[in-house]
């Protein structure tokens, strides 16, 4: 999902008692915990996936759908306190540092060798497809119903893309 609407999301919240120019510049401090949260966690990710073996990438993979299903939970819940909003967004950097590394990660793995460039490549367009529909609906939901509609949507899916996870883990 993109980092942008966590970031909408921080400085309407945070605009009622800190003024839109301060907002702006707190919700852009909370993104910069977020990529440092992303840059920490991803490299403990990548070792936990390869000590992992053939499943690793996928508990990974689990474990950081799982960070973004919360990190969107709240904030489809969240006020305007700067350190509630820091748990989402270290939640989200986190989440984006297990997946990022854990699905490119396993697709190396799982696929098979002379299908792996074809792989990566429909990895990368699901990738896309998925985030445009995401924030596209998203985005919708937030302009016809709240910000916490559009949360909630990603939240869910998140928690559907969990049950699949598990449904794999159980092979």
């Amino acid at each position: 999902m993109c980092a942008t609407l966590l970031i909408l999301r921080a400085t309407e919240l945070l605009t009622p008692d800190h003024g839109t120019k301060t907002a702006t510049t707190l919700a852009l401090g909370l993104y910069t915990a977020y990529n440092v949260a992303a840059t920490v966690a991803s490299v403990p990710a990548g070792r936990l996936a390869d000590r992992l073996g053939v499943r690793g990438p996928l508990l990974v993979l689990t474990a950081g759908v799982a960070a973004f299903a919360v990190s969107y939970g709240l904030f489809a819940v969240s006020g305007a306190a700067i350190a509630f909003l820091a748990i989402p967004f270290v939640l989200a950097g986190v989440g984006i540092g297990a997946v990022e590394t854990a699905q490119h990660s396993a697709v190396a793995a799982l696929a098979p060798q002379d299908l792996r460039g074809s792989a990566f490549g429909l990895l990368a367009t699901v990738q896309s497809l998925g985030n445009l529909a995401a924030s596209a609906v998203a985005s919708i939901l937030w302009t016809a119903l709240s910000p916490t509609a559009a949360f909630a949507y990603l939240a869910a899916w998140m928690v559907l893309a969990l049950a699949g996870f598990a449904c794999t883990a159980c092979r």
